[in-house]
This record gives C-alpha cells, structure tokens and sequence, in this order.
C-alpha cells in the first residue's frame, strides 16, 4: 500500500512538473512573440479548462495573431468577460480589421478604463480610440463607386497597370524620368503637353517627401517649385487633371488613417497657392497605404494603388469609374454589413451595377488610347443610373422631356455644390492660417456656406429622384 501511495504521488508531481513546463514554454513563446508555436498548448490548455481567463486571452491572442480571427474573437470574448485588460486591446484591433469601427471605438473606450485603474498613461490609446471613431464616421459617408477590375502586381512595377491617353499625360519612375540611379519611392507626370513635370523627393527633412513641379525651358528642365511649401508631411504620387488645376497626391500626414491616404487639392490662381488638402473617402482609403490616384478623364476611367491585404513586395491597382458628384452609398438600401463590405472593397462584384458589361471600359483600360481615339468613343458627360438595366451619359438619351428637365436642374446643382466646395477649401485654408481673431470673423461664413451646402446635397438627390422615376414612368409607358 506504501509503495502504491509512492507511485501515485511521483506520478503526479511529474504530471504537475509537465504541465508547469509547458505552460512555462508556452508563455516564453508567447512573450517572444512565437504565437504559431505556443499556439497549440495554449489550446490544449483552454480545451482542458474551458474557463480559464488567462488560458482564453492566451489562446486568443495565438489565433488573431496566426489570421484565424474567428477563433481569436471567441476565446478573446470569453477573457473580455473577465476583464482581462488586454482582450480590450486584442479585440479593438480585430474590430478594426473587420471595419467594425464602431465596436472597436468601445473596446479601446474599455481598454482605456482599465489602464486607469492602473494609473497608467492612456494618451496613446485615446489617440488610436479617436482614430476608430473617425474611420466609423468615414464609414459611414462611404462612395457608391464602380470599380470594375483590379490587377495584383510587384510593389516596384504597379505604373505597368496604367494606360492613359494622349490628352491625360504620361506616367514614369522618378528613375526613369530624370535617368537617375537613385532609388527614390516617386512618380512623375506629366502633361499632355509635355511641358510641365510633377513629382516628389526627399526634401531634406529627416527624408520626408514633398512635391514638387518643373517647367521646360526650351530642350531643358528647371523652374523647381515647392507645391505644398508650408507641409511638413511625407506627400508623394501627385498627379494633375487636364485642367492643370486639381492634383491628386498621397500623404502619410494631413490626419492620414493609415500610411498614404489619398487627398485632391486645387490650384487658387489668387492666392498662386494649392488650397488645404481634401482626403478621400472610403473605399479609396482604408487603415493600409493607398495611393496613385489617376483620373483619364478622356477613357473616363481612373485607377489607384493599396497594399490592403496584400504581401509585403505586392500591391493591387484598382480600376474604376470615376463620378464628379461623388455619390455615396444610400444606408437606407444596404445592411450595415453590405456596408461594411463595400467601404473595404471586400469584393470588386459587389460594386458592379445590375446587367452592366465593362468589357469596352476594361480593354481601354489595357490599351494605349490617342486623342482621335477618344473622339471616336461615346460621349460621357455625366453618369445619370436610371435603373439596373440603364444608364446615361449625355442628355440626348434621356427620353422623357420631363426627366431631362428635371436632370438637367440637378446638373446646375450638382455644379453650384463643385463650386461651393472650393469656396469652402479655399475658406478652410484661410482660416488654418488666420489668428484668433479672424477666426473668429470667418466662422459664420464657414457655418453658412456648410449649411448651404448641406442644403444643395438633399436637394441635388431629391432632384435626381425625381428625374429617375419620370424617365422609369416614360419607358414603363413604351412597354
């Protein structure tokens, strides 16, 4: 019986000195960051005690951080019940993968609660709470755009996806274009008429790019200029419409939500200065690097680059169809998942209009296009969707006399809102720079041109409404 109780007891203190050795193992693995291989015991363990706090926020933290993020938000769930500090953490930044901003928001609202308790710093993490709340709000006004193909390429090779027409300009390598060795992250363009070059460098400053444009001089380059002299941000990819007026650039400042947003700004020939910078909305940008946004207004296709889950050395070039009224997703007609779906263009499908054929836009998109090509195309100017089925691109498609009356109305409104968003840029840039003061004088003007603008949105769409239904009642009559 002696030796019996001898055995049972080494048999144990073995069994315990395993599991105590695992479990240590284990938590060296996870403190090197080695989640893959302390993954499974951690998974062993919460298998063996389903209740476990510390074994769930373990595990948790194995399965977000090897991608299995639906495994990770159950066992992360179960340690955030417990109010283990850092499942708050884990599971806002699972949230935010999945853009669901508003629940991230919360769980940061919790982790910050918990760091308190703590007296610990939590500066950083309002910083990334703020950021959570303002990718929910940007959510929210997310584009209805078209994006009709996309191509996976090399980081280094992504301006092989462009084709442009002659009267768009032309695209090359810093490299390339100044036939230097020195291996600069830019892009340069420039015009149709092959006199004016924009493009980025390092400035200077800690190797920060800014942009930065030259004018040809006889057979020569010179004349640099600094486009954005008074931002100290890293700019990059500019790009200029043929109205040689509004540039699209990328920057990784200017209230970026992640790496290179994408912003457009214009050129006040008053002031001889670019107005402040306007970000893009989602699907655009999103929490990766998003950038070489280029508009050929003759294909009346555009074209932009994201690194959005994609390897270290690869990137995808999205092509779409641009819309100048920048239209937004109705809320009222999509789940808050469709939502979510398509301001992180989860699928490219999903924003293909019903019955639509792409297939004449792709194929311009792959081939070189010169100006008496594009005179040959149809004319496009304007989107108007009638129905799944229709849409148009001139007024002398429209069939009923009423809905072109009505389309054209929105046509005026749609340009006063073009017109008073430049006013509001160019009021916003004034009041950056201005003192107290004159703050203070410009805000009303802010407010009213803000609540005008407000106004001439609700009455463009209702003025769009109006004109789909009656073209819809005219070709239901045809019937």
């Amino acid at each position: 019986m002696f030796k019996k109780n001898v055995f049972i007891l080494v048999f144990v203190t073995v069994c315990v000195s395993a599991y105590s050795q695992s479990l240590d193992q284990a938590k060296t693995l996870y403190g090197e960051g080695k989640y893959a291989e302390a993954k499974p015991v951690f998974e062993k363990l919460v298998r063996q005690s389903p209740n476990n706090s510390s074994y769930n926020q373990w595990y948790g933290v194995c399965c977000y951080e090897t991608g299995d993020l639906e495994a990770a938000e159950k066992y992360l769930t179960v340690a955030n019940k417990r109010n283990v500090a850092d499942s708050y953490r884990y599971l806002a930044m699972l949230c935010s993968d999945q853009y669901r901003f508003d629940e991230a928001a919360e769980m940061w609202d919790g982790y910050i609660e918990q760091l308190k308790k703590k007296k610990e710093d939590v500066t950083e993490i309002e910083v990334l709470r703020d950021r959570a709340r303002n990718l929910h709000r940007m959510q929210e006004k997310a584009e209805d755009i078209q994006v009709i193909d996309s191509i996976v390429t090399d980081k280094n090779a992504f301006l092989k996806a462009y084709h442009l027409s002659e009267e768009s300009g032309s695209l090359l390598t810093y490299s390339e274009f100044f036939k230097s060795a020195n291996d600069s992250y830019s892009t340069v363009y420039t015009n149709q008429r092959g006199d004016k070059a924009y493009y980025a460098r390092p400035s200077g400053n800690g190797g920060v790019y800014s942009l930065y444009s030259q004018s040809k001089m006889l057979d020569a380059w010179g004349d640099e200029k600094a486009l954005l002299p008074d931002n100290k941000q890293d700019n990059n990819y500019p790009f200029v419409l043929s109205d040689g007026v509004t540039m699209y650039f990328a920057s990784k400042g200017n209230e970026s939500i992640g790496g290179y947003d994408i912003f457009v700004t214009r050129y006040n020939t008053g002031t001889n200065a670019f107005l402040a910078p306007e970000q893009l909305g989602m699907p655009f940008n999103s929490s990766a690097n998003d950038y070489m946004m280029v508009i050929d207004e003759a294909k009346g296709l555009g074209w932009f680059v994201t690194d959005r889950n994609q390897p270290e050395d690869k990137v995808c070039v999205y092509l779409f169809i641009p819309d100048a009224s920048r239209k937004r997703l109705d809320t009222e007609s999509i789940t808050p998942e469709e939502m979510r779906c398509r301001a992180a263009l989860t699928s490219i499908r999903d924003t293909w209009r019903s019955g639509a054929d792409y297939a004449a836009l792709i194929k311009s998109a792959t081939t070189e296009t010169t100006t008496a090509d594009v005179s040959t195309e149809k004319k496009r100017d304007f989107e108007f969707v009638v129905n799944d089925r229709v849409t148009y691109y001139s007024l002398d498609e429209i069939k009923s006399a009423e809905a072109r009356e009505l389309w054209t109305e929105a046509l005026k409104l749609f340009k006063q809102i073009e017109t008073l968003n430049v006013k509001l840029d160019d009021i916003r840039a004034s009041y950056t720079k201005s003192n107290a003061s004159a703050r203070e004088q410009l805000k009303p003007t802010i407010i009213q041109a803000e609540n005008q603008l407000i106004y001439l949105l609700q009455k463009s769409q209702e003025q769009e409404k109006k004109a789909r239904n009656a073209e819809n009642r005219q070709m239901g009559v045809k019937k």
